[in-house]
């Protein structure tokens, strides 16, 4: 590979970058070689922080597309006071040092890999290789001969990968992968399936005798994978691989289409690719707790056999030779008697540290435990709540994936029942939360996905201290939730939310309501349930959130009129302005 001064660099990528943005203008795109591509390490792609705006970023992207604000940005619920254990820490060591070599490998590429003057370039494809479900692009730049290679190859495996030649394209071969599909409760596998994808190109890139590869996004918008998800999986993935091989590979060079690829991937990238001491220390914190094993997948506890040592002096142990000829009674006999070699060694080095068994029995038994405590619960209606608690890293992991997937789905006919919905600020400036009690159709909602509408509503506001307004009015005539519900809930929306939680104002509640919510902070959270304040009428919800600061459906001025009698207001039906009545 050539090597390149930082100022050349610079302009042969702005140059290239240039060409790529304006397909077209010449009629065929010029192949693009590896020299005319900037470097991750080039001081260019040091232009770039993450507290750019968005349309500054989109404007160096060269592309007319909407700005990159609003794409999937996790924010770890254990960055806060309390999870610097869980996530890696402030103060622990970096899981991705900085490495210059590495990072001199590793280029950043705004358009498709096809015009890539390279050894190989990567097509996301189905399992059985065919022109339709390959990336968008490919077969026509490459010709007909390689659709008729791909028909010979007899298909290809989910995470796995296969070569054929490139025809038409600048580069050498085509290594085609089939990505996974995405389900929230299949994640582990999903990611899994996905780095092992990114790693099946690499080592067939290897095998092959080549250098340098193109690698465009594997996962696809049709497979539902959340694409900042997918791209920890990417980036951490080669990384793994190139601490390894990073002297038989000249080059990876992520190519990416879009505005909001380009926003995820410029993001990500210092957190597995640090150029200095700053970009590493930041990583410390921002990574995920998660981050995979030294290939980047996910580390499954369940699969992890751990041995433990001999204890001192029981090396020098032996176990005494048996007779070569012996008869075969006294082989038999001598084979059972071999099972005696424990009283030679330690018994603990056979066994599991945390044996998977075992501590699942034990969670099992818990589990049973609590469930005898909590029939009553059951028995008063209040459903299934003897389910364990989960660990702070659990929780970031749940709520992540259910981020996740409801940013990658249109939930606007939940949005429309108006069950949940953003109000204005309370007394104090605090965003408030608005929940109207008698919109929640249980009969006819998918509560799956209303599940997804809340995370999705709630997760703006739980960065900072904020208010829930609870409307009850009317609320006792439809079946509501049990706590087995909401204690799930409270589970997915994590521990920032049970922090930032100043308060939730119960207007209407009735003693249905009320004994819910005893038995709430009593079973499911003491801390977030006694932040519960009952107000009987709308003047009172006024002096803790003001009037025109809440949207407030018709029906609860008139229930309110109904329950109090109009005591201490009237309110203007046409305007839905509220007087204070005159007393005597």
């Amino acid at each position: 590979m050539q090597h390149r001064s930082p100022a050349a660099a610079t302009a042969s990528g702005a140059a290239s970058t240039a060409a790529a943005m304006a397909p077209g203008v010449s009629g065929v795109e010029p192949a693009v070689t590896l020299d005319q591509v900037p470097r991750w390490s080039d001081p260019d792609q040091r232009l770039y922080t993450p507290s750019s705006s968005p349309a500054a970023a989109d404007a160096a992207d060269g592309g007319s597309e909407p700005a990159a604000s609003a794409f999937l940005s996790f924010s770890d619920p254990l960055t806060g006071d309390d999870g610097g254990a869980a996530g890696g820490g402030r103060a622990g060591a970096s899981r991705f040092p900085v490495d210059h070599e590495i990072n001199s490998r590793i280029y950043l590429w705004r358009g498709h890999p096809w015009n890539m003057e390279v050894d190989a370039v990567v097509n996301s494809t189905n399992e059985s290789l065919d022109e339709a479900h390959s990336s968008p692009g490919l077969h026509s730049a490459a010709g007909s001969g390689l659709a008729e290679e791909c028909a010979t190859l007899g298909g290809c495996r989910t995470g796995m990968a296969k070569m054929t030649n490139a025809y038409d394209l600048p580069a050498r071969k085509v290594i085609h992968t089939v990505g996974p599909k995405y389900a929230v409760k299949y994640h582990t596998a999903a990611e899994n399936a996905l780095s092992h994808c990114y790693r099946s190109c690499l080592e067939l890139l290897i095998e092959d005798g080549l250098e340098s590869i193109a690698m465009g996004c594997i996962y696809t918008e049709a497979k539902n994978y959340p694409r900042e998800p997918a791209a920890h999986v990417a980036i951490r993935t080669v990384r793994r691989f190139l601490e390894k091989q990073k002297g038989k590979i000249a080059g990876v060079i992520f190519c990416i289409t879009s505005s909001s690829d380009t926003e995820i991937y410029k993001r990500l990238l210092p957190l597995y690719f640090p150029r200095d001491k700053q970009e590493e220390e930041t990583a410390v914190s921002k990574l995920p707790a998660d981050v995979g094993d030294e290939n980047g997948e996910t580390v499954i506890d369940e699969r992890k056999i751990r041995i433990r040592p001999l204890p001192a002096g029981a090396a020098d142990r032996t176990v005494p030779a048996a007779p070569l000829d012996l008869p075969v009674e006294s082989g038999l006999a001598s084979s059972r008697n071999a099972f005696k070699l424990d009283s030679y060694l330690d018994p603990s080095f056979m066994s599991l540290i945390k044996d998977p068994d075992v501590r699942r029995k034990e969670q099992w038994e818990k589990s049973s435990q609590a469930q005898k405590g909590f029939n009553y619960a059951r028995l008063l209606g209040y459903g299934d709540i003897g389910f364990p608690p989960l660990s702070a890293a659990e929780e970031y992991s749940l709520h992540s994936r259910y981020l996740a997937k409801a940013n990658s789905l249109n939930l606007s006919e939940i949005a429309e029942m108006k069950i949940i919905y953003r109000g204005g600020v309370d007394s104090e400036g605090r965003p408030v939360m608005v929940v109207v009690g008698a919109h929640f159709l249980l009969r006819c909602l998918d509560l799956e996905r209303f599940v997804l509408h809340v995370v999705k509503e709630f997760e703006p506001l739980i960065q900072k201290p904020y208010t829930i307004v609870y409307l009850h009015s009317a609320a006792s005539l439809q079946p509501q939730p049990d706590l087995g519900f909401m204690k799930r809930i409270q589970q997915i929306l994590g521990r920032k939310h049970q922090r930032n939680l100043h308060g939730i104002y119960m207007l209407h509640p009735t003693l249905g309501l009320r004994t819910a919510i005893l038995g709430m902070q009593l079973l499911i959270d003491g801390e977030v349930w006694k932040k519960v304040v009952y107000v009987d009428r709308l003047v009172q919800l006024f002096r803790y959130v003001p009037r025109e600061q809440l949207t407030i459906p018709d029906f609860v001025f008139q229930h309110d009129l109904e329950v109090n009698g109009g005591r201490g207001m009237i309110v203007d039906p046409r305007t839905k302005h509220i007087y204070q009545r005159p007393s005597g």
